[in-house]
């Protein structure tokens, strides 16, 4: 069973910048693709940035194109969103997904517990 564990969340002041982590406990993930979603009150959970197994291939929702920017270290079974210009409206719990297909367009199996992400303006 893989467990994706979410780390790196907390409250920022708008225009700052936060790095979450994720790190997959189970099993390896380095042949599977990963995603991060996120989840503000009141709202459904939406699509944040995508990434493939090797890293070459990478999806971004418009709202944070040019400011988030997600990676992977296969070697340390992790990957990380980089979020950088934060604003009030990237308050949300965001949630790290796993794939059982090398290719993020093939959706998410798996899904951590979520680490929140507060943005003060």
């Amino acid at each position: 069973q893989v467990q994706p564990v979410e780390s790196g969340g907390g409250l920022v002041q708008a225009g700052g910048s936060l790095r979450l982590s994720c790190a997959p406990s189970g099993r390896t993930f380095s042949s599977y693709a990963m995603g991060w979603f996120r989840q503000a009150p009141g709202k459904e959970r939406e699509f944040v940035a995508a990434i493939s197994w090797s890293g070459g291939s990478t999806s971004y929702a418009d709202s944070v194109k040019g400011r988030f920017t997600i990676s992977r270290d296969n070697a340390k079974n992790t990957v990380y969103l980089q979020m950088n210009s934060l604003k009030p409206e990237d308050t949300a719990v965001y949630y790290c997904a796993v794939s059982s297909h090398p290719d993020y367009r093939h959706g998410y199996d798996y899904w951590g517990q979520g680490t929140q992400v507060t943005v003060s303006s």
